[in-house]
């Protein structure tokens, strides 16, 4: 399994980026994707979190309203919209995937639960 993450970048505050995570490997349909992110001398958080099919998104508080996870299974690739950006959002953000069962609803937001991980892309916003 591969997960590739792009998209980063040096971006000001208040302006967008938007990440993908292309996934190989693995029948991207069966699988729970998650964004996570790391700063720099602290530890990896959870950022967004899409079911299988793609209805059920859950995000921490403090990027609700300015990101948005979504996928595509027809490309095996999902996304993180991230617009109104802080620089507080600055770090290395991860894309990872859970295999999930299709009647489970309740979303997973700790990295632990995740079985794939990707190499991650660094996200700076400058003051």
């Amino acid at each position: 399994v591969q997960l590739q993450a792009s998209g980063g970048g040096l971006v000001q505050a208040g302006g967008s980026l938007r990440l993908s995570c292309a996934a190989s490997g693995l029948t991207f349909s069966n699988y729970a994707m998650g964004w996570f992110r790391q700063a720099t001398g602290k530890e990896r958080e959870f950022v967004a979190t899409i079911n299988w099919s793609g209805d059920i998104t859950y995000y921490r508080d403090s990027v609700k309203g300015r990101f948005t996870i979504s996928r595509d299974n027809a490309k095996n690739t999902v996304f993180l919209q991230m617009n109104s950006l802080k620089p507080e959002d600055t770090a290395i953000y991860y894309c990872a995937a859970r295999r999930q069962p299709s009647y489970r609803t309740i979303p997973y937001s700790s990295g632990t639960q995740y079985d794939y991980w990707g190499q991650g892309t660094l996200v700076t916003v400058s003051s």
